[in-house]
């Protein structure tokens, strides 16, 4: 028996690229791949200044790559009739963990709408991402109420 999926796609070249759904219903689960801060071109938001060997400079973009992440995954989460209120949990892929801690808890609490939102949520600092001048990413995955899905 083959499981039933749905997808949503961004339309950005990498999903061709590398072979990849951005969102995977199956039930009333959604799963979203690592968002980065692209745009609807695919050009990166806020990207990060690299130095001589191709690595950020420094972590200030940090807050507006998390803003333009959550937004592409409002995006998605919004193909399967799904806000951020349908979010259980996140995890954030990051350079920089107390750059990502400090902009991720101000914006956070903006997309979410409240100074606690219900979501399970992981920081885990990595060496590198999808593109150099990336310093987040962020995956999600969302449950619809059974009315819903």
């Amino acid at each position: 028996m083959t499981t039933t999926k749905t997808i949503a796609n961004l339309g950005v070249a990498w999903e061709q690229t590398f072979g990849y759904a951005q969102a995977v219903q199956v039930k009333d689960t959604i799963y979203i791949s690592g968002q980065s801060s692209h745009d609807g071109d695919g050009k990166m938001v806020a990207p990060a200044t690299l130095d001589a060997q191709g690595r950020p400079v420094d972590f200030e973009p940090m807050e507006a790559q998390i803003r333009q992440s959550y937004k592409n995954a409002k995006k998605l989460l919004s193909e399967f009739g799904a806000t951020l209120d349908d979010v259980v949990e996140e995890t954030l892929f990051v350079l920089d963990v107390a750059s990502a801690f400090a902009a991720g808890s101000k914006v956070r609490k903006e997309m979410y709408g409240t100074d606690t939102p219900s979501v399970a949520s992981n920081l885990i600092g990595v060496s590198a991402l999808a593109f150099p001048e990336q310093i987040v990413e962020i995956t999600f995955r969302a449950v619809l109420d059974a009315t819903v899905a």
